[in-house]
């Protein structure tokens, strides 16, 4: 944990005007230089993302420097263009190179692709494959595209094993390598400011889980580089970054997921299609780690569960478990890729009611042990590829222990009261990070 004296930013700290209240700084530095107060949300007054606000700003946070831009389709303004086109013609920012996450700087790759390293038609930039790559590679891509200042815009949906804010980790971690400054435009955590669910361990970090950080972070992407500029970059970075800016989300509250933003959701890949789909997926992905569909190859991926084996017995013991928030109808799918492709399955539609009453992680649990103690064709996932960690839900989970708890036939509460020390260690450790109330 740093206790480092807040560093002066060389860049003013802009404010804007909010009536009877304090607004959120337009610039705040890493170590919260800058007041963390918010807008309040009036009558007809949106959230405003920190693109929004730096391009209302004329990009003044960008001038003078060679930036490169980690971003995808969710690096929108309001006008729903892509912060890279808007830069690019406005004229205003010098832009070195684009760098392009999983599924790519277009958005044209499907789950575990990118688009590799290419030209961009619209812009005539250089747009660089940042998937996958290590810090040395990172490194690499900067050094080729002649950085001066690294900025990240992409939209997380708040879970530990979705890829992004490991691009930005491994970003950040190359920006201390050469010395880089580091800039992020803020985004809203659409599944609100509460942390939940099990701590990664060490022996099984991977590209879903670099770091020890719980499985439901509850942090924007800001909040989370400051994390990790604070926690993390000393030992295994060999030290800070030069200079960490974030601009800020003003009219943000912790407690409002994205449904109440006001603005529209971006799918940020291809089975993300809708802003209750990111609500579910921190638990509902854990059945990647299963030998069940999470529901890819249909129009309700990770809110659609099943296999050919399910019945109608599930949906009728998960509602009977009166878990908060959430009803689970029975319900047959047939997905076009991915597991089961070509054949009906049977199982359960999550349907969120209540935002503010549903955890999505207690509720994966529950549906983890009722299908297990349900269907005996229950199977964890196993890969071939990784046999000293053979099974993928200890990678999405961090441990071996949410896997032999419900082998050795553990309830959900069980399950999950043997994480809440470590999440509220978490939580007490973060909240020097957050920037939002």
């Amino acid at each position: 944990m740093s206790t480092e004296v807040p560093r002066i930013d060389r860049r003013r700290l802009l404010g804007a005007a909010a009536a009877g209240a304090a607004a959120a700084p337009l610039l705040t530095g890493s170590s919260g230089a800058a007041s963390a107060a918010v807008e309040p949300l009036g009558r007809g007054q949106a959230v405003r993302t920190g693109a929004e606000r730096a391009a209302a700003d004329g990009w003044s946070v960008l001038s003078g420097d060679r930036v490169g831009i980690i971003t995808n389709p969710t690096g929108v303004l309001r006008n729903l263009r892509n912060i890279v086109d808007e830069m690019h013609e406005s004229g205003a920012v010098q832009i070195a190179g684009v760098f392009g996450p999983e599924h790519g700087f277009r958005g044209t790759a499907q789950a575990g692709g990118s688009e590799g390293t290419f030209v961009d038609e619209r812009t005539g930039l250089t747009v660089y494959d940042a998937y996958g790559a290590n810090v040395a590679k990172m490194t690499e891509l900067f050094t080729t595209a002649d950085v001066e200042t690294v900025v990240f815009d992409i939209q997380d949906v708040g879970s530990r094993f979705y890829t992004y804010i490991w691009t930005m980790w491994t970003a950040m971690q190359a920006a201390v390598a050469t010395g880089k400054r580091f800039v992020v435009l803020d985004r809203p955590n659409p599944v609100g400011g509460t942390a939940r669910g099990p701590m990664m361990t060490a022996a099984y970090t991977s590209g879903v889980g670099a770091r020890e950080i719980v499985q439901q972070h509850g942090m924007s992407v800001g909040e989370l580089a400051r994390f990790f500029d604070g926690e993390f970059l000393e030992e295994h970075a060999g030290g800070r970054l030069a200079q960490l800016d974030i601009v800020q989300v003003s009219g943000w509250r912790r407690r409002t997921v994205y449904a109440d933003t006001g603005l529209d959701f971006i799918l940020p890949s291809p089975n993300m299609p809708t802003a209750d789909t990111a609500l579910a997926y921190p638990g509902t992905c854990m059945f990647e780690g299963t030998n069940l569909s999470e529901g890819r190859g249909t129009t309700k991926p990770f809110e659609l569960i099943g296999a050919p084996f399910v019945d109608h017995r599930w949906a009728a013991a998960l509602e009977e478990a009166g878990l908060p928030g959430v009803t689970f109808r029975e319900a047959y799918f047939n997905p076009s890729v991915n597991k089961f492709a070509g054949q009906v399955c049977g199982g359960v539609q999550v349907t969120i009611q209540d935002r503010d009453r549903f955890d999505p992680i207690r509720t994966g649990v529950e549906m983890l042990v009722t299908a297990k103690g349900l269907y005996p064709e229950f199977a964890w996932r196993q890969d071939s590829w990784d046999t000293a960690r053979p099974f993928w839900i200890d990678k999405l989970t961090g441990s071996t222990r949410l896997r032999t708890q419900i082998d050795a036939g553990a309830t959900g509460d069980e399950v999950e009261a043997a994480w809440r020390d470590e999440l509220a260690a978490f939580d007490r450790t973060r909240r020097q990070y957050l920037l939002y109330r």
